[in-house]
């Protein structure tokens, strides 16, 4: 079995992390919908409901020791409304086992209320898992791991069908690390041969980086320099093949 393994259908992964296992998602982006009305002009009902559902069910079925939320638990960057705060605290009191926040740039001073372990911007390594949510550069600890998480990106593919109609599908890429823009951005020589993962958003209303679209740039200040020839895959599991010859 591999160290990171997505869920089939599902915007999420099991990790093993040598004597314990992880249910990972990236990107729950709690109270997108008054950012979204606010900032947007889009008026959405909450979906607060269906998120904690959607996270509910996955403990459940896979029945981790540990849940890593690779980073923008939340939304609002300054600091959250009541109802997002009110969405993370009803999450976090029903997951039933120890909770570690991998802290993104949405998510502002959350260590200060919020009720779980939170790490450092650089990320953690957790056995042979690195993870980082991916809007700052990795630590060296993390970028030794075997395999590095990333999210931050959201990646989709637009696919179109041979009558011209299309449709947006969440993604995962995957591919080999490539140490060379680490090793110019840390200053020194590193060894490294892990693989990299971009994991899927697993918030369905943030948009994300259309990886098939010319002119669509990445976010991560590492990507797509530091992933070796990466493939996609749906969330079903179907591989598309290299995300740049889509």
């Amino acid at each position: 079995m591999a160290l990171v393994e997505p869920i089939p259908g599902e915007p999420a992964a099991i990790a093993d992390l040598g004597g314990e296992t992880a249910l990972v998602v990236a990107d729950f982006h709690a109270g997108i919908e008054d950012h979204l009305r606010y900032e947007q002009g889009i008026n959405l009902d909450s979906r607060a409901g269906e998120r904690r559902e959607q996270m509910y069910s996955l403990v459940d079925r896979t029945d981790p020791d540990r849940v890593v939320f690779l980073g923008d638990l939340m939304q609002s960057i300054a600091g959250p409304g009541g109802a997002e705060r009110g969405e993370i605290e009803v999450l976090l009191e029903s997951i039933d086992v120890p909770v570690t926040l991998v802290k993104g740039n949405h998510d502002g001073n959350i260590e200060s209320w919020i009720q779980c372990d939170v790490t450092p911007g650089d990320g953690i390594r957790l056995g042979d898992v690195g993870f980082v949510h991916g809007h700052t550069w990795p630590s060296k600890d993390v970028l030794s791991a075997d395999v590095v998480c990333v999210g931050h990106e959201h990646p989709c593919v637009r696919l179109e069908d041979s009558v011209g109609g299309s449709r947006v599908e969440r993604i995962w890429l995957r591919g080999g690390l490539n140490p060379k823009p680490f090793e110019e951005q840390i200053g020194e020589e590193m060894v490294v041969d892990g693989e990299l993962i971009v994991f899927p958003a697993f918030n369905d209303l943030t948009g994300g980086t259309w990886v098939n679209i010319e002119g669509q740039g990445f976010l991560a200040p590492f990507l797509p320099d530091g992933l070796v020839d990466g493939e996609a895959y749906l969330l079903d599991g179907a591989r598309l093949g290299r995300y740049d010859a889509i």
